[in-house]
């Protein structure tokens, strides 16, 4: 009984095979689309997906195109080919403004995008689509039951650019750029003012610009330690209880000191 089972099996799966390949040889556009959507029932989306683009040509401007495209979008969306599903997507928004798969549509486009992007020590260029295209999404459809997903989606996206300008400003500090650190921070929080990493951005400013007193040459030094002293207080006053502040006092000291001496030396 086993046995029969398994051949039982194994014919229909050439069959199955065999019927495929028919459809694919074979110039009948209609013969095509219904074994290409059989496939796509069936979860077989690469083979659908080289039937449909053997016909969307010969569809186009019939009533079928519509449900055709849509297929098409979704088993590329669902290999996972995102670049290809974002831009398929987008053609059917485009070409069928009314139809019932326009907000399913428009998210799968957006959904691509948000897939495309990339960790954030990588160029964030399809991350700022990938915001865009949601938010354009929230905003046409905002009782939508996806939106809660779209909005976290977008915060996701949102702390990875703010991920990638911090540590673009903490990279100035580390190679000892401290001006470009500095200045970099105060880019960051007018950028992200209500970003999470606010605090640890204070204390990457503070310890930026005690390095560069502490660095500097004489005639430059006095003005810097108390622009530093200064950004002590306002980093202490923000955070009193910040991991950081043990450290940062101890440099506020030292600052301290040097300008004690450097009031002796004058």
């Amino acid at each position: 009984m086993k046995k029969l089972l398994i051949i039982l099996i194994i014919a229909l799966s050439f069959s199955s095979c065999n019927e495929y390949q028919k459809a694919l040889k074979s110039e009948d556009v209609g013969l095509k689309f219904k074994k290409g959507e059989e496939l796509y029932n069936a979860g077989k989306y690469s083979k659908a997906n080289r039937l449909f683009e053997q016909i969307i040509p010969q569809y186009r401007g019939k009533p079928q195109a519509e449900k055709l495209m849509y297929l098409n979008a979704d088993a590329t969306y669902k290999m996972e080919q995102y670049y290809i599903s974002g831009y398929h997507f987008e053609r059917f928004v485009s070409a069928y403004p009314e139809s019932e798969k326009q907000e399913e549509a428009r998210f799968k486009s957006a959904k691509s995008y948000y897939q495309l992007s990339p960790v954030y020590s990588k160029d964030q260029a399809d991350t700022v689509v990938a915001i865009e295209k949601l938010q354009e999404y929230i905003n046409l459809y905002s009782e939508s039951t996806n939106v809660t997903e779209a909005n976290a989606l977008v915060k996701e996206l949102d702390f990875k650019l703010e991920k990638k300008a911090f540590e673009i400003a903490k990279q100035y500090n580390r190679i000892s750029d401290y001006q470009a650190a500095m200045a970099s921070i105060d880019n960051f929080i007018i950028d992200f003012p209500g970003t999470s990493l606010r605090e640890e951005a204070m204390y990457i400013k503070f310890d930026s610009a005690y390095q560069l007193a502490s660095k500097s040459i004489a005639y430059k030094q006095k003005a810097r330690i108390e622009a530093a002293i200064a950004y002590y207080k306002k980093f202490k006053t923000s955070y009193p209880n910040s991991e950081f502040l043990e450290e940062a006092t101890n440099n506020y000291e030292d600052l301290l000191k040097q300008l004690e001496q450097y009031s002796t030396q004058s």
